[in-house]
């Protein structure tokens, strides 16, 4: 299963039972699921706005018999949003503390109450300088006013939580693949680790 976008953000929902009644699931190892629900493998995609995630994502739709395989790969995910995405609007001021709050005590109880589990996460690891030259480049509308700043914040973060691990939990192995190439030798580099990516282990692996 291709998922093309990760979650960008979590519904805000007036109580834990409203929650678990709008989730309507049922409790397996202690987590919830959605009924009748198998667990597939599930691999997420993470890096820096034009770091190359789409392409990887395309690429893996073209190879692989999407409705046969036994994973699910997606654009980022809850993690991500979280540790990426909501923490840097706090620490810049964009966010007020009352916000951050509030979705850091329901990303929490998510976390402590569904199984939203990763299995290998393919860091796609690209150079601030990288990302600025390529959203000019491809010159969508809605990223022409992104600053070289933001992209070294989101950066910034990523490399602290999934190479130096210091800041937030790590929720499953890290494949590093670095993208500062251009995309074909990008695509290469994603090729040789299809099988690796395919079937997800338990080892932190680096390239």
């Amino acid at each position: 299963m291709l998922v093309p976008r990760g979650l960008r953000m979590w519904p805000l929902l007036a109580g834990s039972r409203r929650l678990q009644q709008a989730v309507g699931s049922q409790r397996s190892a202690g987590k919830l699921l959605k009924s009748g629900a198998k667990k597939n493998a599930v691999i997420c995609i993470e890096g820096n706005i034009a770091s190359g995630k789409t392409t990887c994502l395309e690429y893996f739709a073209k190879t692989t018999n999407i409705e046969l395989s036994p994973m699910r790969m997606m654009e980022r995910s809850i993690y991500s949003a979280k540790y990426i995405f909501v923490e840097n609007l706090f620490q810049s001021g964009k966010m007020p503390e009352v916000d951050y709050a509030v979705l850091t005590e329901w990303f929490d109880w998510i976390i402590g109450n569904i199984d939203i589990s990763v299995d290998l996460i393919v860091y796609l690891q690209t150079s601030p300088e990288t990302c600025y030259r390529r959203l000019k480049t491809r010159c969508r509308e809605e990223e022409k006013t992104i600053p070289m700043e933001y992209l070294e914040a989101i950066h910034h973060l990523h490399e602290e939580w999934l190479i130096k691990q210091t800041r937030f939990p790590v929720p499953a192995p890290v494949l590093v693949i670095e993208a500062d190439n251009d995309m074909q030798k990008i695509i290469k580099k994603f090729e040789e680790n299809l099988a690796r990516i395919r079937t997800p282990c338990n080892a932190r692996h680096c390239l």
